[in-house]
């Protein structure tokens, strides 16, 4: 019989504002996604109108009955309690960056600052967003970045639209392969 944590895999969103955390999960959960948008403020409401406070959540139902629960932080770094409670119990990260961010480079090493235990006893995906609008730096700056920051296994990078739900399932196969290498694609 399987556990209760192998039915229900818990996979972490997280990244800039604006990088399409929201919008991932909804492009990929199979339930109405919960969210916790509230009216920006401060810097945030001159990138977008609303913004997440505490998290979204959704669900990716797997053919074999397993689930999937998508939690999504919110990007502020006032908010970056949230972070620590909602990886709680994570098996991996997916980490969006807004491409078109004036330092998106900076951006990425934040977050894997930020998330640096987490990722250390699960793992990582990248999604690179806004790519469209920003085309520089590319994936290879990218690549150089986080060998420069020490990963000697340089997690999955992918170029991707948070909008499209076969580039957020693109990013969770990664995350799931990572962990699992043995996986079998459904």
């Amino acid at each position: 019989m399987r556990s209760e944590r192998a039915r229900h895999n818990k996979i972490i969103f997280s990244g800039t504002v604006g990088a399409g955390k929201s919008t991932a999960i909804n492009a990929l959960s199979d339930i109405p996604p919960v969210s916790t948008e509230a009216v920006a403020s401060d810097d945030t409401a001159k990138l977008k109108k609303t913004t997440t406070v505490a998290m979204d959540y959704g669900v990716l139902n797997l053919p074999d009955g397993e689930k999937v629960m998508l939690y999504g932080t919110p990007g502020q770094e006032r908010f970056s309690f949230m972070w620590d409670i909602l990886s709680e119990g994570g098996i991996g990260l997916v980490l969006l960056i807004n491409n078109a961010n004036p330092d998106p480079l900076a951006d990425l090493k934040i977050y894997l600052d930020a998330f640096k235990d987490f990722i250390s006893k699960t793992a990582v995906t990248i999604g690179v967003t806004h790519m469209d609008r920003a085309e520089s730096p590319g994936l290879d700056a990218y690549r150089t970045r986080l060998a420069e920051l020490g990963h000697s296994s340089i997690p999955a990078i992918f170029r991707v639209d948070a909008r499209s739900r076969d580039d957020v399932a693109m990013l969770v196969k990664a995350l799931l392969y990572t962990l699992n290498p043995g996986l079998i694609d459904a």
